[in-house]
């Protein structure tokens, strides 16, 4: 809008000079791009006369950054000169004193602005974290290292979050996280969160938005908070888009956007794929187990390969029907798939004290599954005169089809003799629907008031239909024990209210509350009895106090409480016997887990020298949810009986009290160097509930910091090096993880194109894990190495051809999605 009104005035003023007999002088030149020397096309050239505030002409460059202003009289003159995403320079002091002069200002060069404008980056200065007053906006955009790679690598960047060498997420040192996209939930997430998480490409997320203390307006699941992935879309006129292609060693992806508008109709279009190539994991495991004075041990040696593949593609539309009316919707379809298979040698010593050998046996399992979803929203939001006053409906529906196959077999060593195998198919379907209602009524000057209401449908039908290797017949017959059938319908209707005024000239406040019924009616073929889940009640208050120290610095202060509902595979009761040594199994009987957290945070922009970010938290978790294992000297699956095995499955094991500190800063160390640092602190104290005195306590920390030098305006480099400590639960230490990225950049065709080049853990095939976990009458050490050394190189071109308009204020019913 402000380019357009620039050249409607500038052709005012021309169009109003040549009616002025004014004479025959002209003054020219050429404007250029500050370093990089590229002419910049449509930039807006204006004369005024000494002493005068009206402009007397002027006019726009053409292609190759040429300009002439004609007819100008005898004077002394200023010269104004501006270019979207660069500053304005002008000329003073020109002096025109005879008639018929050729002024020849030969090039102008003007330097980048270091802001942004309609959320796109016109400068590597603009802010790669937004901190608001509920959340944190990480601009993915503007991040050089991680282009290549996938949404992992750019949540490992973000203060708070944490990510293990898996692809597994933290958020404050929780995993119970509410994942959406563009502010809507996914069934792909009920899947395998790490996996869809690795299997969209970092090129096609715009932002990141993480909430740790979400108000009352947003869906109380989500114990450690909210992350809301952002793909890429554009609020202009005409069309754009872009491309980005990587191919690397271990991790190959591509992505295609486009977008369209003309006058008040909008369509956007995209399509990602991403390939994790076929990688080995060895892992090496040691079980020690006692009881009835009998020490016995189990070895396994495991190396195995997987492969994971997914694609999404999707389209959109945003109508602005009239000025109070606008209809927005999007439609994406999305595949996820892993592919793995491996051989466990292991050997089984009974009785230690026994003179006996261990008996030997080899262990070939494969498995493989894949996913498609598909997301559907349609949203009208209304405004009204009254500022900030305003009306929004939507409806979001998520359905998915999951495939899954496994097979396992048991040999005996060293004669090769089948003796134990399974084979699985499951077949499952997966839907959620949401209705939305949320209302904004301004109460007077700087306080508003929120209302709103919310009905979500989640049902599940699942089917796994199971085969035992029978030995004496020397085939696979069907295992009653083992087939399950589940049917899972989860309703939970809510409603909302929260109100943010001003307290004095004191602080700034936000209080408000939700409350959430919660139904479940569930079915399991192969349980010993039904087990009616009684609906519960659930209220979540939330408060955000926020208080300007002075126009750059912020404290806040915040309190909310979450829930952390068990989805239906923590409680499928289904046994998985793929390993007859570790069985895993889901547990019918868990509770919600229950957490409150109390926040404080202090902000300041440094201006030129970067930001700084402080943050304390307190959480509790109720009910707190994690895995856990028994041990059994013998478990009976039907009618089969399985020795010296331990099982897992997710347990109430009590209560874990966190308490830490996250301090992040930016700093801009010259015109060239910038660093970025978080550090994250927190004390875990666990209570555990189950086994009597195996409480601990222990200290977590991560720590990253990320470097990049522009050695010119087109060329960039990027260091990233990323640490998290070993992470402790109730049962023990879970591995630590060191990782470290190294990038280079360079831009051409007009900063429109770009290749980078990308390598992580170059010194290092092999990222060593190590875990250890104990409990009554067991203890595991396991070491596993993961191939994590991968080298990669992306291409990217922006193309299209834009007219720039405000942005309308983002609003939705869940976070803020990309306006289309």
């Amino acid at each position: 809008m402000k380019r357009i009104l620039l050249l409607f005035v500038s052709l005012a003023a021309g169009l109003f000079a040549m009616s002025q007999n004014r004479g025959g002088n002209s003054i020219m030149g050429v404007v250029i791009g500050a370093g990089t020397k590229v002419p910049l096309e449509y930039g807006t050239v204006t004369i005024f006369l000494k002493g005068e505030k009206k402009p007397l002409t002027g006019t726009t460059t053409d292609k190759t950054g040429s300009f002439t202003l004609n007819d100008i009289p005898q004077g002394i003159f200023t010269i104004t000169f501006e270019s979207l995403g660069y500053e304005a320079y002008s000329v003073s002091e020109l002096v025109i004193s005879k008639k018929d002069a050729i002024i020849d200002l030969k090039h102008i060069s003007l330097t980048p602005k270091k802001n942004m404008l309609q959320g796109i980056t016109v400068s590597s200065r603009t802010k790669l974290i937004d901190n608001r007053i509920d959340k944190m906006v990480f601009n993915a955009e503007k991040d050089v290292s991680s282009q290549g790679g996938v949404a992992t690598d750019l949540l490992k960047k973000i203060p708070q979050v944490s990510v293990d060498a898996d692809g597994n997420v933290q958020l404050s040192g929780s995993s119970g996280i509410r994942f959406l996209i563009n502010g809507k939930p996914s069934t792909a997430f009920g899947t395998n969160t790490s996996d869809v998480l690795q299997s969209i490409p970092a090129s096609q997320i715009k932002s990141i938005e993480v909430i740790t203390n979400p108000g009352a307006k947003y869906d109380a699941q989500g114990l450690g908070g909210i992350i809301n992935i952002i793909l890429k879309t554009n609020n202009t006129k005409g069309y754009n888009g872009s491309i980005s292609v990587t191919a690397g060693t271990r991790i190959e992806n591509t992505s295609l956007n486009f977008n369209t508008r003309k006058n008040n109709f909008g369509v956007n279009a995209f399509f990602s794929g991403n390939k994790r190539l076929r990688s080995k994991t060895i892992n090496d495991n040691n079980r020690l187990t006692t009881g009835n004075n009998i020490s016995s041990t189990l070895h396994q040696q495991v190396n195995s390969f997987f492969e994971r593949q997914g694609y999404q593609a999707g389209a959109g539309f945003d109508w602005s029907v009239n000025k109070i009316n606008n209809l927005s919707g999007n439609i994406s379809h999305s595949y996820f798939g892993v592919t793995g298979k491996g051989s466990t040698n292991q050997a089984v010593k009974a009785d230690n004290s026994s003179s006996l050998p261990a008996v030997l046996s080899l262990i070939n399992s494969s498995s493989s599954s894949g996913d498609h979803s598909t997301d559907i929203s349609l949203n009208f939001k209304r405004t009204f005169a009254k500022e900030d006053q305003e009306l929004e409906i939507s409806i979001n529906n998520s359905s998915g089809n999951t495939r899954g196959h496994t097979h396992a077999e048991q040999l005996w060593l060293p004669q090769d003799s089948l003796y134990y195998g399974t084979t699985a198919y499951n077949p499952a379907k997966e839907s959620e629907t949401e209705f939305n209602i949320d209302y904004t009524q301004p109460l007077g000057e700087d306080s508003k008031l929120g209302l709103g209401t919310r009905a979500t449908f989640y049902n599940i039908e699942s089917n796994t239909v199971a085969d035992s290797y029978e030995p004496d017949k020397k085939t696979y017959l069907f295992d009653p024990f083992l087939t399950n059938d589940l049917n899972y319908k989860q309703k939970v209707y809510a409603g909302y209210a929260e109100i943010s005024f001003p307290v004095s000239k004191w602080f700034e406040a936000k209080i408000g509350g939700r409350y959430e019924r919660t139904e479940i009616n569930s079915y399991y073929s192969n349980a010993q009895t039904q087990v009616k889940v009684p609906g519960y009640n659930t209220f979540v208050p939330s408060v955000f106090l926020s208080k300007k120290i002075n126009e750059k610095a912020t404290v806040k202060l915040s309190y909310s409480k979450r829930i952390n509902r068990p989805d239906y595979e923590e409680l499928n009761p289904f046994v998985n016997t793929t390993d007859p040594k570790n069985l895993s199994t889901g547990n019918p009987g868990l509770k919600p887990e229950i957490g409150q957290r109390f926040e404080t945070g202090y902000s300041s922009d440094l201006g030129k020298t970067g930001s700084l970010m402080i943050n304390l938290f307190y959480r509790i978790n109720d009910h707190d949810i994690q895995p856990f294992i028994v041990y059994y000297p013998q478990y009976k699956v039907g009618d089969s009986l399985y020795e010296n095995v331990a099982v897992s499955m997710r347990q109430n094991i009590g209560r874990e009290n966190n308490a830490g500190m996250n301090v992040f800063c930016d700093l801009h160390l010259g015109p060239k160097l910038n660093i970025r640092s978080n550090v994250f602190l927190f004390h875990r104290h666990t209570i555990n509930a189950i086994d009597k005195g195996y409480n601990s306590n222990s200290f977590n920390y991560r720590f990253n910091i990320n470097a990049n030098y522009q050695f010119t305006n087109s060329l960039l480099a990027e260091f990233f090096a990323n640490f998290n400590s070993a992470r402790h639960e109730a049962q023990g230490t879970y591995p630590s993880f060191t990782s470290y990225t190294i990038a280079i950049r360079k831009q051409f065709w007009q900063k429109k194109g770009s290749i980078a080049l990308t390598a992580s853990n170059l010194f290092s095939e092999y990222l060593t894990q190590k875990t250890t976990l104990s409990g009554p009458n067991f203890r595991v050490n396991s070491e596993r190495k993961i191939a994590f050394r991968s080298i990669g190189l992306n291409f990217s071109w922006r193309f299209g051809k834009l007219e720039f308009k405000k942005n309308r204020e983002e609003s939705d019913t869940n976070l803020n999605p990309p306006t289309q």
